[in-house]
């Protein structure tokens, strides 16, 4: 594609503002992986389908494979990557998923996350059926979901145990540059 028929966007991932140049059709996966290098989010099914593409655009879960780029602009992008603190600690999901064994292959993991630190932002004290529910567009195929429900819940306990801080909070972390 020639120089032309690049698109200028400026979009905040994980806090830090990038400008970009890119082909209008180039996928919001795309720009994360091939143009900034962050290749946590992963694509699986590029349908929309199996949910591993998903991140948090202006504090929403979104399909990345479902997504053009330009159509970020201006936005705020949340990935995989950009959950962990400041000092490299694992967020409270990361780590329930860790002790809770919510992952097994990984490439599922990206999704899940990011679908449920929103989902916990939205309902901070779930049932079990309603962490079901939340997770429900995710798909995984080697775990069985018990896991990833177990993992949701212990992130669930952690966090409202630890309401002191707001670096725990998926919008929040997408919002500091």
């Amino acid at each position: 594609m020639t120089q032309n028929n690049l698109k200028n966007i400026t979009v905040t991932v994980n806090g830090k503002e990038h400008s970009l140049s890119v082909e209008p059709r180039m996928l919001l996966s795309d720009v994360l992986r091939d143009e900034l290098g962050l290749t946590g989010t992963h694509v699986g099914c590029e349908h929309g389908i199996c949910g591993a593409c998903t991140v948090m655009m202006d504090e929403r879960p979104v399909r990345s494979c479902l997504v053009f780029g330009v159509q970020a602009d201006q936005a705020k992008i949340l990935t995989v990557e950009g959950l962990s603190n400041a000092d490299d600690t694992l967020h409270p999901l990361q780590e329930a998923f860790r002790e809770k064994h919510g992952l097994q292959c990984g490439f599922c993991t990206p999704g899940f996350l990011i679908t449920a630190c929103h989902f916990l932002e939205e309902n901070p004290h779930p049932s079990r059926e309603e962490i079901r529910e939340g997770i429900s567009g995710n798909l995984c195929r080697c775990t069985g979901y018990q896991n990833i429900v177990d993992a949701v819940e212990m992130a669930a306990e952690m966090l409202s145990k630890d309401k002191k801080s707001e670096t725990d909070q998926c919008t929040v972390q997408a919002m500091q540059p």
